[in-house]
């Protein structure tokens, strides 16, 4: 299933070497995220995480599409409906536009495990968006989760990985970061200020 936040924008490859696109998971990454076994159903129950916002909006002056991948199993367990899924999504909208930041496209999985190929941890939601966007490469772009399974899904369509945790442990990521904030501002650093390897 596909939201639209806002219309589909073109972006120019302004700033080689950096990411030509992000994809964002959205409980944990961008919003609270709500206790485990529960389900954002309704827009009061969104939150923005702090710097969230900023984040998106980096991404945005840096032309780059932020895109948003996020499984919403809580339709296929009837814990909300598809127009309960939207109104949440128009929410998010909403808070992300009061800090001038914007999503590209949103697309969501709803389904029950193993019920369809879209669900994160596999690559479908990716693959889906890469295809909405052609001048994309997926090699050249960025997934950012709060959990491994945004980063296996992320390594499944062969993009870079962040994992956002303050507790890494074992991880697939290409990146641990403390919050989405932290990981934009270090995939967006022009090569000449990132530190040498």
């Amino acid at each position: 299933m596909k939201y639209a936040a806002t219309e589909v924008r073109s972006h120019r490859k302004s700033r080689p070497g950096l990411p030509e696109a992000f994809f964002l998971d959205r409980d944990g990454t961008l919003n609270e995220k709500p206790p485990p076994g529960e389900y954002i159903t309704s827009p009061r129950q969104l939150t923005l995480l702090p710097g969230a916002a900023a984040a998106v909006r980096r991404i945005n002056a840096a032309a780059r599409p932020a895109i948003l991948v996020t499984n919403q199993r809580g339709v296929a367990r009837g814990l909300m409906s598809e127009s309960d899924l939207a109104a949440v999504q128009n929410r998010l909208t909403e808070l992300l536009r009061e800090h001038g930041a914007f999503l590209d496209a949103c697309y969501c999985c709803v389904h029950e495990k193993g019920d369809c190929h879209c669900r994160k941890p596999s690559p479908g939601l990716l693959t889906r968006a890469a295809g909405d966007f052609p001048h994309l490469d997926l090699r050249n772009t960025v997934m950012i989760g709060d959990t491994e399974t945004d980063v296996l899904a992320g390594r499944a369509a062969g993009t870079a990985t962040v994992r956002l945790t303050d507790a890494p442990g074992d991880t697939a990521a290409d990146l641990v970061a403390p919050d989405l904030r932290t990981a934009v501002d270090l995939l967006l650093k022009s090569p000449a200020e990132k530190p040498p390897r």
